[in-house]
């Protein structure tokens, strides 16, 4: 597959095209941000990790089922991946309370919840990506009826089979964000990434910090934690 010309770069990623309009070339860069952005940094060998770590997730979720825009890792920091028209939703799914939750409503920290909680909000840069209701996706033509009724199956199925896998590792899946996005078909199928960017990891003896929390709140070694989600993620597979 031949990289054609430049299409978007986002905070972490650059996409190209092609030479088939059907698919695309995902690239990770070594920025790191947080904060909507207000907080910036770049660490050669980010990019990497996050590439190889999404790229084996990707593979795990479809040899159960999950049906993803990832094709194939190409190399140390592309993928090919299916081109698919985002759906303006972040999906987050959160198992323990931290981060935003707790500040936003003020419930206490490091609670483990009875049940995933499923929350949405409108992927929107400029707004500060703001939490919104299921009301608010349909009304306001963010996404389908059907669209949403499947990101919210998929992503409690995702939830559950990371859960199990991470455990395995000896990783607590603490939440996540995912993204969907549709193809030249019509089919729903999730996309971006998953990855220590994305997701938060805790060490499950330790409790350790294994993502970007380390660098959103200063706690240093965000590459060594990278470096472990993949250890273990490398050998888990095996």
């Amino acid at each position: 597959m031949e990289k054609r010309d430049f299409m978007y770069e986002g905070k972490a990623k650059r996409m190209f095209t092609t030479d088939d309009p059907a698919y695309c070339i995902v690239e990770y860069k070594d920025s790191l941000t947080a904060f909507n952005a207000l907080k910036k940094d770049s660490i050669e060998g980010k990019g990497q990790l996050n590439n190889l770590i999404s790229s084996a997730l990707f593979e795990y979720l479809a040899s159960k089922g999950v049906e993803t825009h990832f094709v194939r890792r190409l190399d140390d920091v592309r993928q090919l991946v299916r081109k698919v028209s985002i759906v303006p939703i972040e999906v987050v799914v959160r198992n323990i309370t931290t981060g935003s939750l707790c500040k936003r409503l003020g419930v206490e920290e490091n609670r483990a919840l009875a049940r995933p909680l499923l929350e949405l909000y409108l992927k929107d840069d400029a707004l500060g990506d703001p939490i919104i209701t299921e009301d608010h996706a349909l009304l306001f033509g963010w996404s389908t009826e059907e669209q949403l009724a499947k990101i919210k199956d998929v992503s409690l199925t995702v939830n559950t089979l990371l859960t199990d896998y991470f455990a395995h590792l000896g990783i607590i899946l603490v939440d996540f964000k995912l993204e969907f996005g549709v193809d030249g078909t019509g089919k729903l199928l999730l996309a971006d990434e998953i990855s220590p960017d994305t997701c938060r990891f805790w060490d499950a003896e330790t409790k350790k910090k294994l993502d970007k929390d380390r660098f959103r709140k200063d706690l240093g070694d965000v590459l060594g934690a990278y470096r472990e989600i993949w250890r273990r993620v490398s050998e888990g597979s095996k």
